[in-house]
């Protein structure tokens, strides 16, 4: 009889409703219950674009360009340019090489704590592919986009055993992230109820609270989860690293 793999709990929400704030507490929670690691799934293009704008010489024109570019396929309503969709494209198989690892640690029997998850439910939206559906270009350009869609249904054909939705106000979010544009943070505010995950067992949390309170929340809902799974809170467990 196999034994069913240890819990996937994701945490989701628009930028400025604390998503990692949060999940650098949890982690800790839930190595109460046993050996666990925090993975980030998210594209991190403006962390890669500041790491390498600290490279001498051309640092820093590099770094912009990576910012840039990840923007302009969004952006773009024409046809696509092969820099632009390089750059996705690198951002892609990222992503994809860190899910790989996580599916890893988990079949070595680590509870994982994902902060974000990738979805295909909704082409443009956060955590989701980033190639318009009716993308349009030179062959490259068509077969980069391919290979994303064809990454995200994989990744997105692994559905979490629960999701933690961050719901926040657009005022409070851009209050959080002003270097964010309101635009794009309502945009994202608006699409996170609609984010189903292949029907997986999802709780809403008001992240509109304080820190304190919107991380009792979570611990509260992580634990009624994880004791319907029959594992126990212990206080001094065996840990492991955050990954």
């Amino acid at each position: 009889m196999n034994q069913a793999p240890p819990p996937l709990i994701a945490v989701i929400g628009s930028d400025g409703s604390g998503k990692s704030t949060v999940c650098e507490h949890l982690i800790s929670y839930v190595k109460k219950y046993g050996p666990a690691v925090k993975i980030h799934l998210g594209k991190q293009a403006g962390n890669v674009g500041r790491a390498v704008s600290q490279f001498p010489v051309i640092g820093n024109l590099v770094g912009k360009s990576i910012v840039s570019n990840t923007k302009k396929v969004r952006s773009k309503k024409s046809r696509l340019g092969v820099l632009p969709s390089l750059v996705i494209t690198f951002f892609v198989f990222r992503r994809l090489r860190r899910f790989t690892r996580m599916l890893a640690l988990r079949r070595q029997g680590f509870i994982i704590l994902a902060d974000r998850f990738p979805q295909d439910q909704i082409p443009g939206a956060y955590d989701g592919p980033t190639f318009p559906v009716d993308t349009k270009g030179n062959w490259l350009v068509r077969r980069l986009a391919a290979l994303e869609y064809k990454a995200f249904r994989r990744m997105a054909s692994y559905k979490p055993d629960l999701v933690i939705k961050l719901n926040v106000d657009l005022d409070v979010a851009y209050a959080r992230k002003p270097d964010h544009r309101k635009e794009a943070l309502a945009r994202k505010i608006a699409t996170t109820p609609q984010l189903k995950f292949g029907g997986a067992h999802t709780v809403d949390i008001d992240a509109n609270k304080p820190l304190d309170e919107v991380i009792a929340s979570a611990e509260a809902e992580i634990d009624r989860f994880m004791k319907s799974q029959g594992y126990v809170y212990l206080e001094n467990p065996e840990t492991a690293d955050t990954k």
